[in-house]
């Protein structure tokens, strides 16, 4: 074949391929890319107004001294550190042995007998409501110390984050590349260096990413809390004593007929907002740094 030849099947596959679309197939996707504008639209109505209610009824209400005061007081910083201690206590418990599990799952115990059955159990336990993990640490916790805790809450919603973060951490370690794996053991390192300073290096802001999510769904969970954690109207005394938390809270006072703590309710639903949106921020600037290095 000669060059001419060659110059002439060149310009007929760049004729095919950058020949404008028949009507029909054109007509089609600018149809779909409405449909599609629609529905997303239609499914952001009830979410604005979520969001337009609660900052209309709420920012009118906020004040300085509601982060420094109690519930009795008007305010609402025990709650907010009442949920810092649950959700902290609940990454404490969750995280490292998420993290452990899905490396087991995806690195370690690929032909196990035991993997199927941990990967089974776990994506059980994505669907299991809250309130049914609520029952469950309120047998296993509060039954035995005889009290409501923070420590109870805590395991409560790590048990709710476990799984988030193992089947996370599974699939964040399946997306590297197996030539990392075999780069390292070309130069040296054994299973156990090519797992922890390679392929978990690399999939870092993933897991990272999984974490927090997990982290800002557990801190915005009620059901599981009123089992465990309770609530208290003051500042909490330790960990094992019954502990304020943010949705506990809008809980509670919802229905209350004092209009000073209805209004209570607005604004402690923003502070959660934003704790759950700044949480969000933080993975994704934590995802963003480390890709970039």
């Amino acid at each position: 074949m000669d060059s001419s030849q060659k110059s002439a099947i060149n310009q007929s596959l760049a004729r095919e391929l950058f020949r404008p679309l028949p009507q029909s197939r054109q007509f089609f996707t600018y149809l779909m890319n409405v449909l599609a504008l629609g529905l997303t639209l239609l499914a952001l109505i009830p979410l604005v107004s979520i969001l337009w209610e609660i900052l209309a009824r709420g920012l009118s209400g906020i004040k300085a001294e509601m982060f420094v005061n109690s519930v009795i007081d008007f305010g609402f910083g025990n709650a907010i550190v009442g949920t810092a201690k649950i959700v902290a206590i609940g990454a404490v418990l969750s995280v490292p042995l998420g993290i452990l599990t899905g490396v087991f799952l995806a690195e370690f115990g690929r032909t196990h007998p035991a993997v199927n059955f941990v990967r089974f159990i776990t994506k059980i336990l994505t669907g299991v409501p809250s309130i049914v993990v609520g029952v469950f640490a309120y047998g296993l916790i509060v039954l035995l110390t005889k009290k409501f805790s923070a420590v109870a809450g805590g395991f409560a919603l790590a048990t709710i984050m476990l799984p988030v973060i193992v089947l996370t951490t599974e699939e964040a370690l399946k997306l590297v590349p197996v030539e990392q794996r075999l780069a390292s053991a070309a130069l040296g390192g054994n299973r156990f260096q090519t797992t922890f300073r390679v392929v978990i290096a690399a999939a870092i802001p993933t897991i990272t990413t999984g974490a927090l999510l997990a982290v800002a769904r557990a801190a915005g969970e009620t059901a599981p809390l009123l089992f465990t954690a309770l609530f208290s109207l003051d500042w909490s005394s330790g960990l094992l004593n019954p502990t304020a938390s943010l949705p506990v809270l809008i809980f509670n006072l919802y229905n209350d007929p004092d209009p000073q703590k209805h209004e209570l309710v607005w604004t402690t639903s923003i502070v959660l907002l934003s704790l759950v949106l700044c949480v969000n921020i933080v993975s994704r600037l934590v995802t963003r740094k480390r890709k970039s290095r």
